[in-house]
């Protein structure tokens, strides 16, 4: 995940601060010398951790820290405020049309994600905000590229207007008309790249600008390129003027200088960042939550949207009914798993929890091999089965077994576990048991780090 070696090199350092029971001058300069270190190890750019350095130390080195009672949590407040200055101060969300469908370009180089990013955007859009986008295939000249965003929009059931090999600003228009004839009221246009910038591409995005006037300009980039992407981001800021980013692959190895120095380098706002393959895998950049999970501090309103955005409250109630009424079943089970997956990598989570917590999940994921054919044996299964898996004798595991390919020993496997997951229930029921609780036995397996 982006900025674990920096989250491990400022803990380092804050911790030798903890250590001592009253701050120096120089204690505190030696600790942003090392903080200044660490950023640069993370691709921060130089012009950025220089400023951001000073900044610190200036306000650190204050008498209302170094006569503190606690100063290195004062020092730690500090750079905490200093980060979420640095990467914008607040989440900067999209703008919305007065009249007529909402317009918003993506741009930026091949290969940074713009068709699957657009798609995810959209597909947040219509999910949390009852929006109703309409995707435009506006990248005629990389191959593949109109049938990519057609399977994107058919996994996230999102209508797509193309015309082929057309003259993009063209198509750009005619989606915008499409959009308003169709009751659409988001487009989202998807532009095309080169591996490199070029007056070509420059001149073709300014023509379509000028065409259907954007609400937002949109840019695309890899965090795994890093000053790369604050190059890029730089101009076609110059060159077109961009709106916001979207920052794509903070999941991977990056070292995650990209989202320190983009707001810094260009003045425009991260908007939405890109944390996973998945077609869900897209979310608001908040840079307050950012910079907490960088100092290592966790994100835990983000962990808590993800859990309400996939919780059935009348589900819930009913859950804990049936909790109380020690009346669990196969059925009970299976929602429960689908309520589980919508909360994604378990190592995702991780980085939203508090110091230790999140250690203890850390390279674990939800093993999805096991998890299907949990799905599969349950569903192949009919609804007496589910409701009272005492029913099962061989004949019947035989036929569950034939019905979701798998073996008669894989379904006595899953009946031990919820046998153990109703015996923890019936535990716990006095004292309640929220969704996900308890459930996830068996599902969870941590990865071996290769020595």
């Amino acid at each position: 995940m982006a900025f674990e070696g920096l989250t491990e090199k400022l803990n380092a350092t804050f911790k030798k601060l903890r250590g001592k029971g009253r701050l120096s001058e120089n204690d505190v300069r030696e600790a942003m010398r090392e903080v200044r270190l660490a950023l640069l190890e993370a691709d921060v750019s130089y012009k950025v951790v220089k400023d951001f350095v000073t900044s610190v130390t200036e306000r650190a080195v204050g008498i209302d820290v170094l006569d503190s009672l606690t100063p290195a949590q004062q020092v730690i407040k500090i750079v905490s405020e200093e980060l979420t200055k640095l990467m914008g101060g607040s989440s900067a969300k999209l703008s919305s049309a007065n009249s007529g469908p909402t317009v918003v370009m993506l741009v930026g180089l091949q290969g940074a994600g713009k068709t699957t990013n657009g798609a995810k955007l959209a597909g947040l859009m219509r999910k949390q905000y009852g929006k109703r986008p309409l995707m435009a295939a506006c990248d005629v000249y990389r191959p593949a590229a109109i049938e990519q965003l057609k399977v994107v929009g058919g996994q996230l059931d999102l209508p797509v207007y193309d015309e082929g090999q057309g003259d993009p600003v063209e198509i750009a228009k005619n989606a915008l008309r499409h959009a308003r004839d169709h009751g659409n009221d988001m487009v989202f246009l998807d532009t095309a790249g080169r591996l490199h910038i070029d007056d070509a591409l420059m001149d073709e995005l300014k023509r379509m600008k000028a065409a259907v006037r954007p609400n937002e300009i949109l840019l695309v980039v890899d965090a795994m390129t890093g000053q790369d992407a604050v190059n890029a981001a730089t101009a076609f800021d110059q060159a077109l003027g961009i709106d916001g980013v979207v920052l794509t692959k903070l999941d991977g190895d990056a070292r995650g200088g990209a989202a320190l120095s983009i707001r810094a380098a260009t003045g425009k706002p991260i908007k939405f960042v890109g944390t996973g393959e998945k077609l869900d895998m897209i979310e608001p950049f908040h840079p307050d939550r950012m910079a907490s999970r960088i100092l290592g501090m966790g994100d835990m309103l983000t962990l808590i949207e993800k859990a309400e955005q996939n919780y059935d409250e009348k589900q819930a109630k009913k859950l804990q009914e049936k909790l109380r009424k020690n009346s669990f079943t196969l059925q009970d089970y299976f929602e429960q798993l689908q309520q589980m997956r919508g909360l994604g990598d378990l190592s995702q989570i991780a980085g939203m929890m508090p110091g230790g917590l999140g250690k203890q999940l850390q390279g674990a994921s939800i093993d999805e091999k096991t998890l299907s054919h949990t799905e599969a044996i349950i569903l192949s299964m009919t609804p007496q089965e589910r409701e009272n898996p005492q029913i099962l004798n061989a004949s019947r595991k035989r036929r569950i077994a034939a019905g979701c390919g798998l073996q008669v020993v894989d379904i006595n496997r899953l009946l031990k576990q919820f046998e153990m997951i109703q015996q923890l229930t019936r535990q716990v029921s006095k004292g309640g048991l929220g969704a996900f609780g308890g459930l996830s036995h068996g599902l969870g397996k941590k990865k071996r780090k290769k020595k």
